[in-house]
């Protein structure tokens, strides 16, 4: 594909990319717009892979001659100077890209094709959501639902942090929240809901019945799950932990529960 050079970072051409650290200006623009970026080559070719459609690609001159083979979209290169005037920082890894969203399943459909999911309430550190995604891909989680507050997983650094695997792992929201979570139960799941309550059972010393079809519920930092959730879980599970440590960073803590829920596959 032929390389269009672009040497004004005010190019229309590459609108999609500006301004790329503004997350309140970049989540207000990229839904609604049916957009998202992605930073880094294998990031953007893993979205490839998974049939995501691309507007355009925008790279370091330098590497354009060996990103050439890149399919379906203008190629344009600038310089670094261009590139971090345009998108607002250093983009070390000289690669974006930017796609067509897709149009989410529904959770039924997710949870149809699905044994074991995870479940996210008001989860808006998108770092903290990428690697929960990452977790899951890499654990034995075939599904995300995520309550109507949580980030956008396909925000820019969400799909880095996930190195790609928000495209392996489907996802839809959960709502109304938390009423919802009795479809999920209806579905068949266990919803196991993460918390430091004084009831909450080792997660180790589950009831075996709870660990054939597990949904678990997973809160923000910080403030973890609310009450309404947990009081709509069929358990409470917490993770056994020593020194006095009582909780874990959610991602953490999502990736020890996930192998904990899928070692039976071993």
């Amino acid at each position: 594909m032929p390389v269009e050079l672009i040497t004004d970072p005010d190019d229309e051409r590459i609108a999609d990319y500006r301004a790329l650290t503004d997350v309140e200006l970049r989540t207000r623009w990229e839904p609604p717009h049916g957009l998202f970026i992605a930073e880094g080559e294998l990031v953007l070719r893993r979205a490839l892979r998974a049939g995501y459609r691309p507007r355009s690609y925008l790279v370091d001159a330098k590497r354009a001659d060996q990103l050439a083979d890149l399919p379906g979209a203008p190629l344009y290169a600038a310089t670094q100077d261009v590139l971090e005037k345009a998108t607002g920082f250093h983009v070390h890894r000289g690669v974006l890209g930017s796609f067509h969203r897709r149009e989410l399943p529904t959770a039924a459909e997710v949870l149809a094709a699905a044994r074991r999911v995870a479940i996210l309430e008001d989860v808006n550190n998108h770092t903290n959501l990428g690697a929960i995604f990452r977790g899951a891909a890499a654990l034995g989680v075939d599904a995300v639902l995520l309550s109507p507050s949580c980030a956008d997983p396909l925000y820019r650094r969400s799909v880095r942090v996930s190195m790609g695997e928000v495209f392996a792992v489907p996802y839809a929201k959960l709502e109304p929240w938390p009423d919802a979570l009795a479809a999920v139960r209806e579905a068949g799941f266990a919803v196991l809901a993460m918390t430091l309550a004084p009831d909450a059972v080792p997660l180790n010393r589950l009831d075996p019945r709870y660990r054939e079809r597990p949904a678990l519920l997973l809160g923000a930092e910080g403030p973890g799950l609310s009450r309404r959730a947990v009081e709509a879980s069929d358990a409470r599970v917490i993770l056994p932990m020593r020194r006095g440590v009582d909780s874990l960073n959610v991602a953490a803590a999502s990736a020890v529960a996930f192998w904990e829920l899928s070692r039976d596959d071993a």
